[in-house]
């Protein structure tokens, strides 16, 4: 019985291969590749160096490629050109590991590494997996000395010692490394209970999607204390790769200038969305929303939709809901026409155009809803996710019923060592107090 091989590239070979934007267009050159060793496994592929116009070197993340094939790269289109800078931990592939001397552990000797293999596990990361060696023998000459020309061989990773250099020379990352399985509640949780230099020590070895999601799990004086205790590149780094209304919220928490820091040296389109967020008070529609909802043409059909909601890396409320809008379709789009709910996709034929199977009840609300308001409706129309419209009808986003939860529950109660109600167990003192705040904002 055969099993497919996972997709496999050769960082080596890589080197100079064209980076290719979704509509074909070139945005970069492939230089090297960085990784982060980890602490039961091999080391995970974080991005790639790439080289943009006047031969500048930028890092793109892992996460905006999405297919390495021979002779090109396939990105998300987006790139930050800020120049590259290695962080802590990290190591490159070329830089850094190619050349190096490793130890077989079959006792047969020292080998010196000529390239580097990578593949692409389940989950979607990419991890060293293989080493292409060359033998060293030792040569007739005087006191024996070691010259590099032997025999080649391709190795399993885990069947060397040496790659990563000495236990020392690791240290730094391995107390992130062994955190790494942890969900970030249960590692937000951890790094509440470190000390401040030790919190900003660990964040600065968590990889940047993996420290955003940890932020989102923060109270709101540490998530600021961890922020502001980053390098400014990286804090801003760490923005880019968030969800815009959870970047909105960690903004507006940070003093003026700091905020405004951040925001110039985060990617343009990036910042764009967080001060439109930032516009709006906090316990509204407009403060609440993500202004990144699934959005598509009424004649896209229902396959394409359903194969847009099956990405991993998209929130699941987010998922539950496709909005049908007239051009343009990046927020804010054309008129919304209406939504259609997954399980709808999932009862039609392939084929079927998404105009053709809209919601009856065109649920929205305007971005200056209270809390109060959006949580009516969410309730009474049974939704996880509900459209935000401007007074033309326009998109602007949509609020998710984990941002409704995040606004409704105390401050502080992610510092509660009690749990936290579940459903059926809400306690209705908290949407009263909701209401009575917006009411009094209102008045």
């Amino acid at each position: 019985m055969s099993s497919t091989a996972p997709p496999r590239f050769y960082a080596a070979r890589l080197t100079g291969t064209t980076v290719f934007d979704p509509l074909g267009d070139v945005v970069a050159t492939v230089r090297d590749v960085v990784v982060v060793p980890q602490a039961r496994e091999s080391a995970r592929a974080v991005g790639l160096v790439v080289e943009v116009a006047a031969k500048r070197r930028a890092f793109l993340p892992i996460t905006r490629v999405t297919a390495i094939s021979p002779g090109q790269v396939i990105s998300t289109g987006v790139l930050n050109v800020r120049r590259f800078e290695k962080r802590t931990g990290e190591l490159l592939v070329i830089g850094d590991l190619l050349d190096r001397v490793v130890t077989l552990s079959d006792g047969s000797g020292e080998a010196t590494v000529l390239d580097i293999a990578l593949d692409q596990d389940r989950h979607k990361d990419w991890t060293v997996s293989r080493l292409f060696l060359r033998r060293r023998r030792r040569g007739g000459g005087p006191l024996g000395r070691l010259v590099s020309r032997g025999e080649t061989i391709t190795s399993p990773v885990a069947e060397v010692s040496g790659l990563y250099g000495t236990q020392a020379e690791q240290s730094a990352h391995l107390l992130a490394a062994s955190y790494q399985d942890l969900n970030p509640a249960d590692l937000g949780e951890i790094i509440q209970e470190l000390d401040p230099k030790r919190r900003i020590e660990l964040a600065g070895e968590l990889a940047d999607d993996r420290l955003a999601d940890v932020l989102g799990e923060l109270p709101e004086d540490i998530r600021v204390e961890v922020v502001t205790g980053l390098d400014a590149a990286r804090a801003a780094d760490v923005l880019d790769v968030m969800d815009p209304d959870d970047a909105a919220d960690i903004v507006g928490e940070l003093p003026e200038q700091v905020a405004g820091q951040l925001l110039d040296l985060m990617a343009p389109e990036e910042a764009e969305d967080v001060r439109r967020l930032l516009a709006y008070d906090e316990y509204t529609a407009g403060g609440m929303m993500t202004t990144e909802p699934l959005v598509v043409a009424p004649e896209t059909p229902v396959a394409h939709c359903l194969a847009m909601i099956s990405r991993e890396a998209l929130h699941a409320a987010l998922a539950s809901t496709v909005h049908v809008c007239r051009s343009p379709l990046e927020t804010p789009t054309g008129r919304l026409l209406g939504i259609v709910h997954f399980q709808q996709l999932l009862r039609e034929r392939p084929d079927r155009p998404v105009g053709e199977i809209l919601d009856a009840d065109k649920v929205a609300v305007p971005p200056t809803a209270p809390l109060s308001g959006v949580t009516r409706e969410m309730a009474t129309y049974n939704l996880v996710s509900i459209p935000v419209i401007d007074e033309d009808g326009r998109l602007l986003g949509a609020v998710t019923v984990d941002d409704v939860l995040d606004h409704m529950l105390p401050d502080d109660w992610r510092e509660q060592d009690e749990p936290v109600p579940t459903t059926g167990q809400i306690d209705l003192s908290q949407i009263a107090r909701a209401t009575a705040r917006d009411d009094a904002k209102e008045g």
